[in-house]
């Protein structure tokens, strides 16, 4: 058969956790929106931490990095990479513990 008539698979088009994915830079943050008025401080700091949490979270496994290598510093190096303030410990345990629940 000449080598002209096979065919090569297609690449795929979704990214998989087993290799590396590079992020579509620059990085485009989600649009802002207004929280609801009237809730104690506490309840901002907590929903801000964790949608932080998730932006990285997402960014950690959409880079092919598992839970078990997320440390902090990798954490925190994601979070300039992708645009976003480095999180304190708290949010990198929040982390970690996302992207096991997401495997």
């Amino acid at each position: 058969m000449p080598a002209a008539a096979l065919k090569t698979k297609p690449l795929p088009t979704q990214s998989t956790a087993k290799r590396p994915v590079q992020l579509d830079l620059p990085y485009v943050p989600v649009e802002k929106r207004v929280l609801p008025p009237g809730q104690p401080r506490e309840w901002y700091v907590t929903h801000n931490r964790r949608l932080k949490a998730m932006r990285l979270a997402i960014a950690l496994l959409d880079l092919g990095v598992h839970p078990a290598q997320a440390r902090n510093a990798k954490i925190r190096s994601t979070a300039v990479l992708i645009g976003v303030h480095p999180p304190s410990d708290t949010t990198c345990h929040m982390v970690r513990a996302l992207m096991r629940y997401s495997r």
